[in-house]
């Protein structure tokens, strides 16, 4: 008879992140991993389940959400891989996604949104690794461009920080920003709070405040008012590639590294962050145009039409403002999209081509490797890898 592995996977199901991990743990086991898994539904608040206690198994995959329950875990001597990082100051190694990337992704978008102020919203220092590294990225990548970051910071007790008064704070450091400001939220979560003080205190989102998430959580993105752009994490392939090292400590006692990370994707964008902060209205208008139409096959005229100046000034504009031509604007655009699409989807590159206005493919390789680098096929396989 075959002997199965024990494995007690303990990931909430109440984010689109932890359903995403546990999708890419189910989809190892399934494919032939002799695993039994301990599971049932579970909230980051909730303390261990407590079959835990005399459970007698192999291994352990789990969301860690505080070092008390670190502890407990590390506590039943098994191989053991955290995919939160609540465990930290019990030593336990880092297991998910690179936290000063997804701060570097966000500054650029918000950068070329053409900002010259920022701000973080997350929860206070020290409580959440991830919080903490994408608030420090954040604000690096903000004051190496020689600007300076605004960050929230929650001045009343845990016991007193319920939503209102969570919300009033929020509200008045909202009110009192420079504004135009980009703003980068630690998750979607706090985006969606974000969102909601804008809408309380009539603040104008995107035009006053771009509000940018982290996760993209397709439900809690649309739920808001505007729809919140956000950075996008593939959480089934950090899950698959955690059962498979897991596996591998199972069987083989394989020593993990310190810190194990991936690459996030692409930013999303929606209507939060759907704008160009510049003075030139004209300019603002073309290049929101061009974003908005980068998949009907716009052109500059397209883009003269709509905004009615003629083509010789808008030109010069265009260059003084982004460094850009009209024309290579939407080119700019087009490969920014197709490095969304080959990152996000499984269509093929000739219905990418398509869908951008290419009349062939081969012509849009061509495009694509001189923007990027590489062809696009690669440059799908790189975000796999």
């Amino acid at each position: 008879m075959r002997e199965f592995k024990q494995v007690a996977v303990i990931i909430e199901t109440s984010s689109a992140f932890g359903r995403g991990l546990l999708g890419g743990v189910s989809r190892f086991y399934r494919e032939g991993k002799a695993w039994s898994v301990y599971f049932k539904p579970y909230n980051l608040s909730e303390a261990l389940p407590t079959w835990l206690r005399g459970w007698e198994g192999d291994g352990i995959l789990a969301r860690i959400p505080n070092p008390r329950t670190a502890e407990a875990l590390i506590a039943t001597g098994l191989p053991l891989i955290d995919l939160r990082g609540g465990g930290l100051p019990a030593g336990l190694p880092i297991f998910g996604v690179d936290n000063r990337l997804i701060a570097e992704k966000a500054y650029l978008h918000l950068r070329e949104c053409r900002f010259e102020h920022f701000a973080f919203v997350g929860a206070p220092s020290g409580h959440y690794y991830y919080d903490d590294e994408r608030r420090e990225g954040f604000c690096e990548s903000v004051m190496k461009d020689g600007g300076d970051c605004h960050v929230f910071k929650n001045q009343r007790a845990r016991g007193e920080s319920g939503w209102e008064s969570h919300q009033s704070d929020l509200i008045k450091w909202l009110e009192d920003l420079p504004k135009p400001v980009g703003l980068m939220c630690c998750h979607d979560g706090r985006g969606q709070q974000v969102l909601d003080a804008c809408q309380r205190a009539g603040i104008g989102v995107p035009d006053e405040i771009a509000v940018l998430g982290v996760d993209n959580d397709e439900v809690l993105c649309r739920f808001t008012i505007p729809s919140l752009s956000s950075v996008s994490i593939d959480s089934d392939r950090i899950g698959y590639e955690a059962a498979r090292l897991l596996d591998n400590m199972m069987h083989n006692r394989k020593q993990v590294d310190p810190q194990m990370t991936f690459e996030p994707g692409e930013v999303i964008v929606r209507q939060s962050t759907d704008v160009v902060a510049c003075d030139d209205l004209e300019v603002a208008a073309a290049i929101r145009f061009i974003r908005q139409h980068v998949c009907h096959r716009v052109t500059v005229d397209d883009v003269l039409k709509h905004v009615h100046v003629s083509r010789a000034s808008l030109y010069k504009r265009f260059k003084r403002i982004i460094g850009r031509s009209p024309k290579q604007e939407i080119l700019f655009m087009q490969i920014k999209h197709a490095k969304m699409l080959l990152s996000t989807t499984d269509k093929p590159v000739y219905e990418i081509a398509e869908q951008l206005g290419f009349d062939e493919a081969k012509y849009f390789i061509t495009v694509f490797r001189q923007h990027a680098g590489t062809t696009p096929m690669k440059y799908r396989l790189a975000q796999l890898e």
